[in-house]
């Protein structure tokens, strides 16, 4: 056995926890900008409509079809992690992709959300109005 670490040595490293299983959860500093430098790129959304087709496919399963080197996809894939879009599992040997919707989910409610509420409320009121009004005739 080798203590010194050189030639032939196991260097043993603490199991990390799983940092990209993250699936939902707030990440400190993960912001709404890296969420949408990932939806920008036409190639990423089609891998984000793929794995909501078929969650869980792996890196080959992804580049089935595709236009562009595996390397691209790879890379592509990248963008979609960092942004939390996209979640790497490993299962043995494979390292399977899951789509994370809570990202899109975030957005919906911060930036479509809130104007939507208030239209929605206009047409309340006014058919409020009108019912009312409808009811004095």
């Amino acid at each position: 056995m080798h203590r010194s670490g050189g030639y032939g040595a196991r260097k043993h490293r603490r199991a990390r926890p799983l940092e990209k299983a993250t699936f939902g959860l707030h990440i400190p500093g993960m912001s709404m900008d890296a969420v949408f430098r990932a939806l920008a790129d036409p190639v990423r959304r089609q891998l984000l409509d793929r794995l909501h087709a078929r969650n869980g496919q792996t890196l080959g399963e992804l580049c089935e079809d595709q236009e562009m080197t595996r390397q691209a996809v790879t890379k592509h894939l990248a963008v979609l992690e960092e942004a939390n879009l996209v979640v790497a599992l490993k299962r043995g040997r494979e390292k399977l992709h899951y789509l994370n919707p809570i990202p899109i989910h975030e957005i919906a409610d911060r930036w479509i959300g809130k104007y939507e509420r208030s239209r929605v409320r206009a047409l309340s009121e006014l058919k409020q109005e009108l019912e009312g009004q409808s009811d004095e005739r």
